[in-house]
């Protein structure tokens, strides 16, 4: 993809990326605050790829390996820079990373409500699994 570069974020692009999911991303959850991406990139400094177009972030995914599970999060792209093949390469990145570490089975976290995302994920070749269920419960401190 022309001028395209997709890279792992580091501790200085962490406050342009919560930034960027409140105008990108569909939603948000407990852990979307500069705590949580702190702990994520200290933990797994590869898990967040972001996509770039020369000094503007046009993409981010969560690329998550817990040594037996790969998981997907946080896929979204900017809402001006949508159907450029940015989401395409995000994930492409995401699963050669899973690849690399040996996973062999990828799962997205996708809004039931967000045809939009559906219909991009579907596109990915993912599939929704009916029998299943997200089972939640916040954690107090």
């Amino acid at each position: 993809m022309d001028g395209l570069r997709i890279r792992a974020a580091g501790p200085a692009d962490l406050d342009a990326v919560l930034a960027f999911w409140k105008e990108a991303a569909e939603g948000t959850s407990i852990s979307d605050d500069r705590a949580g991406i702190e702990r994520l990139v200290a933990r797994d400094p590869d898990t967040l790829i972001l996509a770039e177009r020369g000094a503007e972030l046009v993409g981010t995914v969560i690329a998550g390996f817990d040594g037996w599970r790969c998981h997907l999060y946080r896929l979204a792209v900017h809402p001006d820079r949508r159907r450029q093949g940015i989401g395409s390469a995000l994930l492409a990145a995401a699963e050669e990373r899973f690849l690399a570490l040996g996973g062999r089975r990828g799962d997205a976290m996708v809004l039931d409500d967000n045809e939009r995302a559906r219909q991009a994920w579907r596109a990915a070749g993912y599939a929704p699994e009916p029998q299943w269920s997200r089972w939640v419960k916040a954690l107090a401190h």
